[in-house]
């Protein structure tokens, strides 16, 4: 390379390269995008949602960019212990976080991830990611300057910005072209990121369970499934009451990263409403958990929903929610509730139910 190409490169990278405190605080707008869009993304399952993946993957990226400024900036407060502060160690903690958000990122998207015996990899992301929320905070707390008007050139802080994010956005369809070239394992993911999980019954996927939800086995000979509410006539069925009659082929997307499409059985939702008459008012489905945990579908959708008992063929073990695990298709695996033992049929939905998915499961 030429001294006059490098030069134009200096030149280049001098122009793309914020003032330092829009930097900082770009950085922090990032994370906070990233880490919304990654929340938001948790509840997306249909191909309406793919924009919000897309976006979460595209800042990512435009993080990497920002960090490398950053860094550029500061790492002689690191590499020399002279320069260190009280608030230097907190400074180095949240970039360690901000590399493995990224660095467990990357290996997800290539598909280069370690089986782990307790946890699924993605969820080692998420955590870091959610740590790097927290310390973000802090850093700027202990380092709280807001940008200046002189920070701010209208036209130039628009095309800065501009080029970092078209940057992220071609990398990203890169990653996408390489992963396709090479054929490497992070090829075959749906919409969502997760990966398929082959195979038939309880043994094809991993029983992941959502915070703390881990009760005892549910005894079949002393069960009772409830349905009540705003109904004419309330039902208590035992588990041999109980007609597992109806099949579904529905496809389970777990947000630990990993999908899996199988058949289930057991009782359609429809025919329980049914049975205890819900009333004509009624507008939302609750199904809750021997641990507290909820969730709550419209009406018209818990109809075609099923509590199945059976999944590929096996009675459903334990693990996967036996006795009776709800199958919503189009909701992610979150929402399919476990251990269901009883059935709230509502005039109106429960928006405490994201406060209990946080705090099921706890003694």
């Amino acid at each position: 390379m030429s001294r006059e190409d490098t030069t134009a490169r200096e030149r280049f990278i001098r122009w793309l390269r914020p003032p330092p405190r829009l930097v900082d605080w770009s950085i922090f707008t990032v994370v906070m995008l990233a880490t919304a869009s990654g929340v938001l993304s948790f509840l997306g399952v249909r191909p309406v949602w793919v924009p919000v993946f897309w976006f979460h993957r595209v800042v990512g990226l435009t993080l990497i960019v920002l960090l490398w400024f950053k860094l550029s900036r500061v790492r002689y407060r690191v590499t020399r212990t002279s320069q260190w502060q009280a608030s230097t160690a907190l400074s180095i903690a949240t970039a360690l976080a901000a590399f493995g958000t990224i660095g467990t990122g990357i290996m997800w998207v290539f598909g280069y991830v370690p089986d782990l015996p307790v946890i699924q990899f993605l969820t080692v992301h998420v955590a870091f990611g959610l740590v790097l929320v927290v310390l973000m905070v802090a850093h700027q707390r202990t380092r709280f300057r807001p940008p200046s008007r002189a920070d701010f050139d209208r036209r130039r802080t628009t095309m800065q910005f501009s080029v970092m994010l078209l940057a992220g956005a071609v990398t990203y369809r890169l990653q996408e072209l390489l992963n396709t070239t090479l054929n490497t394992p992070g090829k075959q993911r749906r919409l969502t990121g997760s990966r398929e999980k082959s195979g038939s019954g309880n043994g094809a996927f991993p029983p992941t369970a959502w915070v703390a939800d881990d009760p005892d086995p549910v005894e079949r000979e002393s069960y009772e499934l409830t349905v009540r509410g705003a109904v004419d006539s309330p039902v208590e069925l035992s588990y041999g009451e109980l007609d597992p009659d109806t099949s579904r082929e529905a496809l389970l997307d777990c947000t630990s990263g990993w999908y899996t499409e199988q058949e289930w059985r057991g009782v359609a939702v429809g025919d329980l409403l049914d049975l205890a008459d819900a009333d004509d008012d009624a507008t939302h489905v609750r199904f809750v958990s021997v641990t507290g945990y909820r969730w709550s579908i419209p009406i018209d959708e818990a109809r075609d929903a099923l509590l199945a008992t059976h999944v590929g063929g096996e009675r459903l073990s334990h693990g996967h929610g036996a006795p009776l695990r709800l199958v919503a298709p189009g909701r992610r695996g979150f929402q399919w509730v476990k251990w269901v033992e009883r059935i709230d049929v509502r005039t109106r939905g429960d928006p405490a139910q994201w406060l209990v998915t946080l705090i099921s499961g706890f003694d």
